[in-house]
């Protein structure tokens, strides 16, 4: 009996033991790769297509080789723009479990967002410790800032005024790229005659039209008074927005029938299909024709600015910021000083379609269309775009995009801009 309890004693003993050591090793979290999960850094994103995939994964990898020990979870959920990201992403917040970083565009998507709300940490301290205060563009700094705080660092700039198209079709009927909107209809209808798609859309979700009318409304008002649409000095009811909207109803004529079915990467198809001449998207649609569609720049396909916007450029960048109340901080800090170097910049952008936001990035690492992006960012006139959340907030945003899901379908230009007008309340 003695022994007996004796033997039970140490299997008691030994039993503490393990749990305690369970109860360690889950606090540490070791993963199957032996690296403790505690500091698992999740990168929220919703980079899942094309091309920005493979940027992504390129830009991980680089940062691996850097910190072997840190664990990286690709938390990538698709959707065009976001859309489901962006669901996904609020919830987290609002339940104050926000991933160790994530994906924003800079402007009023960040800043009216989780900085107003108070979930994001400033980033002055790294800013100064990397010297990226005259790495980035000031322009550039002053959208991910509030009150003189950093609270994100861009990784890259998109260009959303571009208009795709395939060259095949335009040498094959002898027909000049339009840089106007009277060049545009004269040749969709030449293009609509012969029994060619002019222009094409995917719209499955609303941002793709929202896109194609924020590039009119940069056309007909210009930089500085497409601004004031935002800060409420200019009202949609301005016979310009009206002329903008008769011009996008016109558009409207010349797409695909199916547009309502298509998302962005299908209507980008359609142009490197021949199927269809053209297509208004941002130059993420490079990466897609060059990495997914194996397409070269400049023989199967080529690029001018949208309509009326040369000297333009429409702005978007994708940023990552340090939201409040993470476990790993210091992790983060690492990730974000990674993306924000010339290399993490320049191993991300050319597969991405984009280019870096740095302003000593190596030019020779891009190709004909990046360096001519390059060139057109330092001299031309910026403007925040609409449709990816830079210029304006979330919810004016949600009831633009729904005004202009009811045009495509009814195409009242009446309606359309009462309907912009009663949003405008929410700026």
């Amino acid at each position: 009996m003695k022994k007996f309890r004796l033997l039970f004693a140490v299997l008691f003993v030994f039993s503490v033991f393990l749990t305690a050591c369970n109860s360690n090793n889950e606090s540490s979290g070791t993963g199957d790769n032996g690296k403790e999960t505690s500091s698992k850094l999740e990168i929220f994103s919703w980079w899942t297509g094309a091309g920005e995939e493979d940027g992504l994964l390129a830009l991980i990898d680089l940062f691996e080789k850097k910190y072997p020990e840190i664990e990286v979870e690709n938390a990538a959920v698709a959707g065009g723009a976001g859309t489901n990201a962006k669901a996904v992403l609020a919830s987290r917040m609002q339940g104050d479990d926000p991933p160790s970083t994530f994906q924003v565009h800079g402007g009023e998507e960040l800043n009216a967002s989780w900085v107003a709300a108070g979930k994001m940490e400033p980033l002055n301290d790294l800013y100064e410790k990397e010297g990226w205060n005259d790495k980035f563009p000031q322009d550039l700094i002053d959208m991910v800032s509030v009150d003189g705080n950093i609270y994100s660092v861009p990784v890259n700039i998109h260009r959303s005024n571009v208009l795709w198209y395939n060259k095949k079709i335009f040498e094959e009927n002898g027909l000049s790229v339009p840089t106007t909107f009277d060049e545009f209809f004269d040749v969709a209808e030449q293009l609509k005659e012969k029994g060619i798609t002019p222009l094409a859309l995917g719209d499955k979700e609303p941002w793709t039209a929202t896109h194609v009318f924020e590039n009119i409304l940069l056309a007909k008002l210009g930089p500085e008074n497409y601004g004031k649409l935002w800060t409420g000095e200019l009202s949609f009811t301005d016979n310009r927005v009206v002329e903008a909207a008769e011009i996008f109803k016109e558009m409207l004529n010349y797409i695909n029938d199916d547009h309502s079915s298509r998302n962005w990467q299908d209507a980008s198809q359609l142009v490197a299909n021949g199927e269809a001449a053209m297509n208004i998207m941002g130059d993420w649609a490079k990466g897609y024709f060059v990495n997914d569609l194996q397409l070269k720049v400049n023989e199967d396909f080529g690029y001018v600015p949208s309509p009326e916007t040369d000297g333009y450029f429409m702005v978007v960048t994708d940023t990552f910021g340090l939201p409040k109340g993470v476990k790993n901080p210091d992790d983060v800090k690492k990730f974000l000083s990674v993306l924000g170097s010339v290399e993490g910049q320049d191993v991300f952008n050319p597969l991405k379609g984009s280019i870096p936001a740095r302003i000593d990035a190596d030019k020779s690492k891009y190709d004909e269309y990046g360096q001519d992006a390059m060139a057109d960012f330092s001299s031309s006139t910026l403007a925040p775009s609409l449709a990816h959340g830079s210029a304006a907030p979330e919810g004016f945003l949600t009831r633009v995009n729904q005004a202009i899901n009811i045009f495509v379908t009814q195409k009242d230009v009446d309606q359309f801009i009462d309907a912009l007008e009663t949003a405008a309340q929410d700026l």
